[in-house]
């Protein structure tokens, strides 16, 4: 079976909290191995480490997202705790195997509610604190990768790596991140660009560089609706499609998951869409792919404080699927 590595995703998002544990048993089963969940919010910090605590596969991640889908939880950039600096690295002394994420800055329609400046500055924070750290750091960005190249070149390079999740940006800007130690993560928000860009830019991306990821529970995989796993009561979904939380053995479907709700979840088993859509982009097979970006993703993820849960959770996965081969 082929091993993938789940990049960046939110297991810890209010909307499928309560199905995690099902959620990362079907997705393990699909094939991934670990999960590096990222927390967007002071108040989501706490669940993103106790699940690190509960489930060897997850990799907590944890910082301050310049906006985020639920206010009730989670606070904007602009209201942020007068301590929460102070609190992420006190979470990153008290977590050794913690990574920074997710950060970023943001000028699409959610990012333009929040002052640029101060998006920059809490990111400037939380990148030069991932540098002091030597920790990878992943970052959204929207509409403001040219903002994002000049912080980054002003503060880096990144030895330890900077993952640019669900990237979306221009084929000519990716030697400049590069340069500076970054990695390109895809999620199914690829699907939303035309396909000849999306080879372009792909093509331009060099193999010891690439990661897949689901951003679980958004980006659903704008792939064949037989072909997805779907979360068990996702009330977004049409009627027929209640239950399907694995795919059907047999397809009956030529519909793909743009004829769904906006609001339709993503589950994080659905890294197989993504693994399948990336690698005929790239002209290669689906286990060359899995093999290179969980290799990449495992050397970005080996820093100090995360080597042994690392390889107990692999030795798990292989004694256990190992036998499915």
């Amino acid at each position: 079976m082929m091993k993938l590595f789940d990049a960046h995703c939110h297991l810890q998002d209010p909307r499928i909290l309560s199905k995690t544990p099902q959620l990362i048993k079907t997705a393990q089963e699909a094939g991934v191995v670990f999960f590096a969940v990222n927390g967007v919010s002071e108040q989501d910090w706490p669940l993103v480490r106790e699940m690190s605590e509960t489930h060897p596969s997850v990799i907590p991640c944890f910082g301050l997202h310049p906006w985020n889908w639920d206010l009730s939880t989670c606070r904007f950039v602009a209201e942020r705790s007068p301590n929460w600096f102070k609190t992420l690295k006190q979470y990153f002394d008290a977590t050794p195997s913690a990574a920074v994420g997710e950060i970023g800055v943001d000028k699409g329609s959610q990012g333009r509610k929040i002052d640029f400046s101060e998006q920059v500055e809490v990111l400037r924070q939380q990148l030069e604190l991932a540098k002091e750290l030597n920790k990878p750091a992943s970052v959204h960005c929207v509409r403001a990768f040219g903002d994002l190249l000049q912080l980054m070149k002003s503060i880096g390079p990144f030895p330890a790596g900077v993952i640019l999740h669900s990237y979306l940006g221009s084929a000519e800007m990716v030697p400049e991140f590069s340069k500076l130690g970054a990695y390109f993560s895809f999620s199914g928000f690829l699907m939303s660009l035309k396909a000849n860009k999306a080879k372009k830019m792909l093509k331009m991306v060099s193999s010891d560089r690439i990661l897949l990821e689901t951003d679980a529970p958004d980006a659903l995989p704008k792939s064949n609706i037989d072909s997805l796993f779907f979360i068990d009561g996702d009330t977004s979904l049409p009627e027929d499609l209640h239950g399907q939380t694995t795919p059907p053995s047999t397809s009956g479907s030529s519909l793909d998951a743009s004829v769904l709700p906006k609001e339709t979840l993503n589950h994080p088993a659905n890294i197989c869409s993504v693994l399948d859509y990336v690698a005929s982009m790239l002209g290669i097979s689906k286990e060359e792919l899995a093999e290179l970006s969980y290799q990449n993703a495992a050397r970005l993820f080996s820093y100090e404080g995360l080597g042994p849960p690392m390889l107990i959770c692999e030795k798990v996965f292989l004694s256990t699927k190992g036998r499915l081969n």
